[in-house]
């Protein structure tokens, strides 16, 4: 007698390995990389957890596990790829340091999809009181650092005085570049230049 032939079994869907609540950082790494490709090719408008679920063969549950809102997640992307691209420059005159670091970061904003990126992030935290604190709170001094670094080599040389107010001019530079960034006006970067003379200018006199 003829056995009947067995229904093929389904093809199990692609899965990473999950440590419960902590990250497994091959599926973190495979998600962020999802969500950056899905903003440098189609933007935040088509950014949706349907299409990183299908893009990085995660699930949804696992995502909100790890990231508690869609702004979490813009911010990590964000971090994830300013690692790479923006510029800490050390060549001994705080000016020229100051220039090449905000050139770098304002042509990084333009060039990809980064400065979307982050519009959106703030776009998304703006109803979210606790995201908003943690944007203030660890965000942006985790943004700072790069610019405080360059301040504190000026000051260890000598360049300007320790009593120079660091704190404002750092506060100074992302404004400018912040409003910059809101008013997608980033093409000029000769404001970057007659900006940060006139900051450095007015800490060498102090």
């Amino acid at each position: 007698m003829t056995m009947p032939k067995e229904s093929p079994k389904p093809a199990k869907a692609r899965s990473r390995s999950s440590i419960g609540a902590v990250r497994s950082p091959q599926s973190t790494e495979a998600i962020l990389e999802a969500a950056a490709a899905i903003l440098e090719e189609r933007g935040y408008k088509a950014f949706t957890m349907d299409a990183l679920v299908e893009r990085a063969g995660s699930s949804k549950p696992t995502i909100y596990r790890w990231w508690r809102s869609k702004g979490a997640l813009l911010r990590d992307v964000y971090e994830r790829t300013a690692l790479t691209f923006v510029t800490s420059p050390d060549t001994g005159d705080l000016e020229k340091d100051l220039v090449v670091h905000m050139r770098s970061l304002w042509s990084w904003w333009h060039s990809s999809s980064a400065g979307e990126t982050l519009r959106s992030l703030i776009t998304e935290i703006q109803l979210d009181p606790v995201a908003i604190a943690e944007f203030r709170d660890e965000f942006l001094p985790r943004r700072q650092l790069t610019l405080r670094k360059i301040f504190a080599r000026a000051v260890s040389s000598g360049e300007i005085s320790e009593s120079a107010q660091i704190d404002v001019a750092v506060s100074m530079l992302m404004g400018i570049s912040w409003l910059h960034l809101v008013t997608a006006n980033l093409q000029d970067l000769d404001v970057i230049d007659k900006s940060v003379a006139i900051i450095v200018h007015g800490l060498r006199s102090r």
